[in-house]
């Protein structure tokens, strides 16, 4: 068996992290990561020393790319082509035409919702994106809601998976930032978002909570930004609108996430869409509580209030109760507990294993056509 992964290669959270952590897992004679671009993605891929195979792309239009990938296809005797993202699955459609290959795609994200806020152009590329799903042979759905999505839209349940995201916890992980070298007090109460600065993760939600923290006089609270993205400087600017430069800090992309999240008190999710954010397990192995809105599988992980908080997508107000119960929590010695309870339920039923074997008889069954 051949499986070529096939993804844009600009990726920098939690997709990159999910299929890096996958890719490990299987025999090198058995995969290939195929990039259009050149990125922090096929740079750790390298360094772990996973098979990365770059096409090159002068543009996201560079449509020359195809004739590369179906070479790659002929020459190493691909049976599957596993896809992420819309770039992907819009040049495995053409693709598909050509070559005989088995085709699944894993969904990461909410389709409908993928070019929020882009315009017309957006609104293009949503319609594509969802055309180009309907010719997908199979889908790896990263939760029971994402599956449930997925038909909705009209898609065969029946070849819909639920495979879990996981993450390693094995391993030394060691905190090698401190708080006082962020400009940060013992003190402080610390929250953490980790996200892409794109619409769909809901960072102005989060400002308004701390906001409103803020008047309520809780000046202890901070807030640490960690990511880069296309609205970057409309969250700048509306920080400075908002007068809450004291209180939050952007700190861009950040390899060594897991310092950052084991210094913070607590994980923010402010998300309007998930399918299974890694960045959850990732605050898990760090001992770090989340408060998460109720997107996507969060629910399947923080299934009840001693695993954390889920709130109300949207809802600035639920957020804030949220983090004021953290802080009491915090006060009366009890918020690790709620970390270690999350670390636990993590450790036990989203490990590396249980996502290779489920991934690795998935693949088995549709090479075999199921």
């Amino acid at each position: 068996m051949k499986v070529l992964h096939l993804i844009s290669g600009g990726e920098t959270g939690g997709s990159k992290n999910h299929l890096i952590s996958l890719l490990q897992q299987f025999n090198k004679e058995e995969v290939i990561l195929g990039v259009f671009q050149e990125g922090k993605l096929s740079r750790e891929a390298r360094e772990f020393g996973l098979p990365v195979v770059l096409f090159g792309q002068t543009s996201r239009y560079d449509f020359s790319v195809l004739k590369k990938i179906k070479t790659l296809i002929k020459e190493q005797q691909v049976n599957i082509v596993h896809t992420h993202g819309p770039r992907a699955n819009l040049f495995t459609y053409f693709l598909k035409k050509q070559v005989d290959f088995k085709w699944i795609t894993t969904v990461h994200s909410d389709p409908s919702k993928d070019f929020i806020k882009g315009g017309v152009k957006g609104k293009v590329f949503t319609w594509l994106n969802m055309k180009v799903l309907k010719e997908i042979d199979y889908f790896f759905a990263v939760s029971n809601r994402f599956k449930e999505m997925l038909v909705q839209f009209g898609l065969d349940s029946n070849k819909i998976f639920v495979i879990y995201n996981s993450i390693p916890f094995d391993g030394e992980y060691i905190q090698k930032v401190t708080r006082d070298e962020i400009g940060l007090n013992e003190t402080d109460f610390v929250i953490i978002m980790v996200a892409r600065l794109h619409p769909i993760k809901g960072h102005e939600l989060a400002f308004e909570s701390i906001k409103e923290l803020s008047h309520q006089g809780y000046d202890q609270v901070k807030l640490l930004l960690i990511g880069d993205g296309p609205i970057e400087t409309e969250l700048m600017q509306k920080v400075e609108q908002l007068q809450l430069s004291e209180e939050i800090t952007f700190l861009g992309y950040q390899k060594d996430v897991h310092s950052y999240l084991a210094l913070s008190d607590v994980k923010l999710l402010a998300s309007y869409s998930e399918s299974f954010p890694l960045v959850i397990l990732e605050s898990a192995r760090a001992d770090t509580p989340v408060i998460s809105t109720d997107v996507g599988g969060v629910k399947d992980l923080i299934s009840d209030e001693r695993l954390g908080w889920v709130v109300p997508i949207g809802e600035a107000n639920g957020m804030t109760m949220a983090i004021k119960e953290a802080m009491e929590d915090k006060k009366n010695g009890e918020l690790k507990e709620k970390a270690f309870q999350l670390k636990q339920k993590s450790i036990e039923e989203y490990s590396l294993q249980r996502l290779y074997d489920d991934t690795y008889g998935t693949y088995l069954k549709i090479k075999d056509e199921i």
